[in-house]
């Protein structure tokens, strides 16, 4: 897929791995709809990036805004071209503890956002891929999601958010053999340890032992390499029904 000039929404747009996706994609020609329920947060990265980025509120897990979203990228940059899937949140508690069990709303919550709204924009975004004009490889559209090596490392206290990035690794093959046959790809990102808002909260100390404990680069991942991932998937049709892990080797203990 050539990115230049191409149609494309990124949920989560407007900050962390959201942003930096959405930064690069502008950068490299494309038009993008940020997609994000903090609206000042995306209208400001909009305003900056001018006439090649649009603002809308989206809560992912709501058909009727993620639809409405998808339409709106449509009618303001024509055919839908690529959607990234960067929304999420996390929540730490073990299955059961001294205190009782795993509270069960916020395992649903967790599940709700990270898992059925990746889906949400999946299919939404994929059918409004699914009449485009193919471009010279018969290519009609691209989706990326995001996982985390918490599919594969889940750590103590991660049983929420390990479940719920797992359904997106599960869920990467079968969608991408739905679509091959309307020359739709999907593939999925695994992220480890990035500098993203939620861990900009930790002291310099705490980030950079996380950072030393990746084996190579031993820091933490740049939003800006997630991005670029992101593109490459979007720019090599061979890339379909993968989940690849961006993590520097890493493999998280327990704990």
């Amino acid at each position: 897929m050539n990115i230049e000039g191409i149609g494309a929404i990124v949920s989560g747009g407007a900050s962390g791995l959201g942003e930096a996706t959405t930064r690069a994609l502008v950068q490299a020609g494309a038009r993008v709809a940020i997609a994000d329920v903090n609206d000042e947060k995306a209208e400001a990265l909009a305003g900056d990036l001018g006439d090649a980025a649009l603002a809308v509120h989206c809560d992912v897990t709501s058909e009727e805004e993620t639809q409405a979203a998808v339409a709106a990228a449509v009618d303001a940059f024509g055919p839908l071209r690529l959607a990234v899937g960067c929304a999420g949140v996390g929540w730490p508690e073990k299955v059961a503890s001294k205190r009782g069990p795993h509270q069960l709303l916020p395992f649903e919550t967790v599940v709700r956002i990270n898992l059925i709204g990746t889906f949400n924009l999946l299919r939404l975004a994929a059918a409004a891929m699914y009449d485009n004009e193919p471009d010279g490889e018969g290519e009609r559209g691209a989706v990326v999601m995001t996982a985390s090596v918490a599919a594969f490392d889940g750590q103590i206290g991660q049983v929420a958010y390990s479940a719920s990035k797992g359904g997106i690794v599960g869920m990467t093959l079968p969608a991408a053999r739905d679509l091959a046959p309307r020359g739709i790809r999907v593939c999925t990102i695994a992220p480890g340890l990035f500098d993203t808002p939620l861990l900009a909260a930790l002291p310099e100390p705490a980030r950079e032992a996380l950072g030393a404990g990746v084996p190579f680069p031993q820091r933490l991942g740049r939003p800006a390499e997630y991005a670029q991932l992101a593109i490459s998937i979007a720019e090599n049709p061979m890339l379909n029904g993968e989940t690849i892990r961006l993590d520097g080797a890493l493999r998280m203990p327990p704990k």
